[in-house]
């Protein structure tokens, strides 16, 4: 699909082939070594652009996940085969993310997609029709409206499949025969669409959704599962959230100084500590809200927080900025998460000497 409103570059969120063209082009030119049929850049290099690196030419590639290479490696072997692809973990954990990225590098583009809800249906995952040119011309492949997966399938794409679990499972099942036959047929004109060598799918799906609509034996079977877990630790979660607030305020062009790392660190902090269970120093329990407090949620909470600084603030990023978007995340629940966060303030927060102006604008919020 071609955007016809402006250019690239007044985008409010590019795709990541084109956020990321020039690494992308970068890679290619360099990658040496042999490629899957119709992948534009070897596994390896798919690997290198996920988790960066510096090329021969001095380019340095970003990184765009942080975390265990290995599930990269995973990941990306799985879809040189004839294995699809889930990626599973609690939200937040950057699975569409991921799904994207490895899109972009494999196939040159990563906007086919299905986004998976309650209302899903085979249509959105098989095909439609033309209406119009149904009653004009009857049954036809030219009054064939493909889907995602189908074009994806005639052009030896990668096809991503977002919230796999939201979709009703009678839906669902719609991908069995995709993925073990590799075909799609089209029984109104007793033909089929056989899928082109490099074709694959990448799926993602929340632990939490698991109970929504669990996915069938028989797909599963289907699939390579690759959990994406939480950042193991303070540090990399940090490197995180630093790196999309940064992307974020100059997507939306925020003027306000980049937050510093000591901000960055509470949030993460408190974030990681109501998540657990327990504090940094492993001495005290604190009791665990009902939301998730991903890493996600952290990216908004510091980049809604830059925004209220850059635009009623002084341009730099305080506690006070920050802390209606931590309340806001942690209490989803108006009576047992308020109990929570309110316990946390008093025996953690305000205990600690160099966080009084957060304990303060939070109390002042409250």
């Amino acid at each position: 699909m071609t955007s016809t409103n402006g250019s690239k570059a007044a985008q409010l969120r590019q795709a990541a082939e084109d956020a990321f063209a020039e690494e992308i082009a970068a890679l290619r030119t360099a990658d040496d070594r042999p490629r899957p049929p119709n992948w534009q850049m070897s596994p390896q290099a798919v690997v290198t652009y996920l988790m960066g690196g510096r090329l021969p030419s001095g380019l340095e590639i970003s990184p765009k996940y942080i975390g265990d290479r290995r599930l990269m490696e995973i990941a990306v072997a799985t879809l040189a085969t004839d294995r699809a692809l889930l990626l599973l973990g609690v939200p937040g954990t950057a699975k569409s993310w991921v799904s994207e990225h490895l899109a972009a590098a494999i196939c040159g583009t990563s906007r086919l997609i299905v986004q998976g809800t309650a209302g899903t249906s085979e249509e959105a995952i098989r095909y439609g029709w033309n209406y119009a040119l149904l009653l004009a011309k009857g049954p036809s492949r030219e009054a064939v409206v493909g889907s995602p997966v189908m074009r994806a399938m005639d052009e030896g794409r990668i096809a991503r499949v977002e919230e796999l679990t939201r979709i009703p499972s009678e839906t669902q099942d719609s991908f069995i025969t995709i993925l073990s036959e590799k075909t799609l047929p089209i029984p109104e004109l007793n033909a089929e669409v056989p899928a082109q060598k490099g074709f694959n799918l990448i799926a993602t799906a929340n632990n939490r959704d698991r109970g929504v609509n669990e996915l069938s034996s028989a797909l599963k079977r289907r699939f390579n599962t690759v959990v994406l877990p939480p950042p193991a630790t303070i540090e990399a979660e940090i490197a995180i959230v630093e790196s999309r607030v940064a992307a974020l305020g100059r997507a939306f062009e925020i003027p306000a100084e980049p937050p510093g790392a000591d901000q960055i660190r509470r949030v993460v902090t408190i974030f990681r500590e109501l998540r657990e269970g327990v504090t940094a120093d492993g001495k005290s329990k604190v009791k665990q809200p009902s939301g998730t407090l991903s890493t996600a949620e952290a990216i908004s909470v510091v980049g809604s927080g830059l925004a209220l600084a850059a635009h009623f603030g002084d341009g730099r990023l305080s506690a006070h900025d920050l802390v209606s978007g931590i309340s806001g995340a942690v209490v989803k629940d108006p009576v047992q998460d308020a109990i929570v966060w309110r316990e946390y303030l008093e025996t953690v927060v305000k205990e600690r000497s160099d966080w009084k102006d957060l304990y303060r604008a939070a109390r002042e919020t409250a």
